[in-house]
């Protein structure tokens, strides 16, 4: 099922010299560490955060390529349940973001970490409800977070990050309580790697898994959490 005009398929060649652009928020600067974060937890277990920031393709693929990530879902989080399919989503009327929710081992990588890297390459914070060719507030920037521990670490950060003027623009990063999320359908599900020749992945989220591989080399892992 196509999700993106296939206008794309024809003018790929021309825009796909453009890809340069379309690297999310990443910026040819050293991003600070934040501030405010978690410690290494001493023994192994699980955490999630949902984040959203514009289409879910690239923001499920950049996370799947992070170290510490052992799962990354496509969804739907912002609304209720009854909205929550992909065609009602997509209308920019339901509250839903289109979202990621990101497990990780807390043992291996912060929550802090995991923010760094969604502001660095992950998307443009500083973009009101849209990134890159798509709009409505379906793509805004979001973090929902579980407590307020998360709570606490993401708004520090985005603070620090403006305080410190890392983008030209104020960060227009909603945090907001996780309501409930709620997981797309399964052809949404690995789109990137399942399908890696789509132009809208070529032109939009394959520079953002390239820029996570140059600029986060440590945190950067080749096989994807969760593919096989």
């Amino acid at each position: 099922m196509t999700k993106r005009p296939l206008i794309w398929t024809a003018i790929v060649t021309v825009l796909v010299v453009a890809t340069a652009r379309n690297t999310g928020g990443a910026r040819e600067i050293q991003f600070p560490a934040p501030a405010v974060d978690a410690e290494l937890s001493a023994e192994r277990s699980q955490e999630s955060i949902v984040v959203a920031g514009g289409c879910f393709w690239g923001v499920q693929a950049v996370f799947q390529h992070v170290k510490g990530v052992e799962a990354a879902t496509s969804g739907y989080a912002g609304g209720s349940a009854k909205t929550a399919r992909y065609e009602v989503v997509s209308s920019g009327t339901t509250g839903h973001a289109e979202s990621v929710r990101v497990v990780f081992d807390p043992s291996r990588v912060t929550l802090g970490q995991l923010l760094k890297i969604f502001f660095a390459v992950v998307h443009d914070p500083t973009e009101l409800n849209r990134q890159g060719p798509d709009e409505g507030t379906q793509y805004r920037s979001a973090i929902f977070y579980n407590g307020d521990a998360q709570k606490q670490i993401a708004t520090a950060y985005v603070a620090q990050l403006n305080d410190a003027k890392i983008f030209k623009r104020p960060i227009v990063t909603q945090i907001a309580p996780l309501d409930g999320f709620f997981a797309a359908e399964a052809y949404h599900q690995d789109y990137f790697a399942k399908n890696p020749f789509d132009p809208y992945i070529v032109i939009n989220d394959r520079p953002k898994v390239e820029n996570l591989r140059k600029l986060f080399a440590g945190s950067y892992v080749k096989q994807a959490a969760g593919w096989k």
